[in-house]
């Protein structure tokens, strides 16, 4: 058996217990399960036998989990128990004021908060919102647990009432002085997108409003990936989410599934002399290109080609992004061409 060789530490008995045991010469699991039960209960206690039993898996044993405890919390204790949403909600923005002390003294602000409801029978409802940005200010976090409430207003079950509610922050960053301008209003760039993303999740689950991502990669239909609002990194100079000067020009719609297109060239390699596209011929005016682009090495490379990228101009002055997949000659005699996105 597996316990057999363990010390008597691993039964998780009292040390007055293992000494006794170990005094009679009783010093591994091995040498309690050869001994008569009887005995051992007698003379070491009831725990001795249930320890045992419960390494065995005859005995089940509850498990209480402990949470985390929260780096700030504010809490409000109540004589008599409360019922209505209206009334938790209020009481949301009297610790929010409180907290919002403590995460200024700190200089941070709120990512995620939980609000703990307790029933008078020993039930508790936790109902947790996450942020997109800091955040202290109690008006908006009232909005965020209101969307959040009214969401989970038939799930919410206040029995005789709650009488302990605690509003905790379970995870803050680092929040900068806001600018203000000239009048003294503060300039919040991004503001008001973020909240309303913020309250759309708290009312239909964070996966609700998602924002395109740009990611390591050169394939225009892998450069960019739908996240979560709430966790899209924070655009940085420099990084690969706030592309700048040098940034060849990308389409204004690229298209999901490139779409086929017969193309003439006047010559082989060269930029393309018209194309039909959707029933219509267009005669390009100008064109400029190619921008090859390779597949990535380091992934499966069956089924890829190199591309060839034209950005095209119709005599009508309408702008179109043109690839060539693959090279004359090559496997394929003719290439393919493809329409992969539109200019403004």
């Amino acid at each position: 058996m597996t316990l057999a060789p363990l010390p008597l530490s691993a039964l998780r008995l009292d040390r007055e217990v293992r000494t006794s045991l170990e005094s009679v010469g009783l010093r591994t699991v091995g040498s309690i399960l050869a001994a008569p039960r009887a005995p051992l209960a007698r003379r070491f206690g009831k725990t001795l036998i249930t320890r045992l039993d419960q390494a065995l898996g005859r005995v089940e044993e509850a498990i209480t989990p402990r949470l985390p405890v929260a780096a700030l919390s504010a809490e409000r204790h109540f004589a008599e128990p409360l019922t209505r949403t209206e009334d938790i909600e209020h009481l949301v923005l009297m610790l929010s004021a409180t907290l919002k002390r403590d995460l200024e003294r700190r200089g941070e602000g709120a990512r995620r908060l939980q609000l703990a409801l307790f029933r008078v029978d020993g039930v508790v409802s936790r109902i947790g919102v996450g942020t997109s940005r800091p955040m202290r200010e109690p008006a908006l976090i009232g909005k965020l647990f209101h969307e959040r409430l009214t969401a989970l207003e038939g799930d919410i079950d206040a029995g005789y009432g709650f009488d302990l509610v605690r509003l905790a922050v379970l995870s803050s960053t680092r929040i900068e002085d806001a600018q203000t301008d000239l009048a003294g209003d503060t300039i919040n760039a991004g503001e008001d997108l973020a909240l309303f993303a913020d309250r759309i999740r708290a009312r239909l689950g964070d996966n609700a409003v998602l924002a395109p991502v740009m990611v390591e990669s050169h394939i225009p239909e892998r450069a960019a990936v739908l996240a979560p609002f709430g966790e899209r990194p924070e655009a940085k100079a420099g990084s690969l989410a706030a592309p700048g000067r040098g940034w060849p020009e990308r389409p204004v719609r690229l298209f999901r599934d490139p779409e086929p297109v017969e193309v003439t060239a006047e010559i082989p390699e060269g930029p393309p002399a018209r194309f039909h596209w959707r029933r219509a011929l267009h005669r390009i005016a100008a064109a400029e290109g190619p921008e090859r682009i390779a597949p990535e090495w380091w992934r499966d490379q069956e089924g890829a080609a190199t591309r060839d990228y034209f950005r095209v101009e119709d005599e009508d002055g309408r702008r179109y992004w043109l690839y060539r997949e693959g090279f004359y000659g090559g496997a394929e005699a003719f290439p393919r061409w493809f329409m992969h996105g539109i200019f403004a």
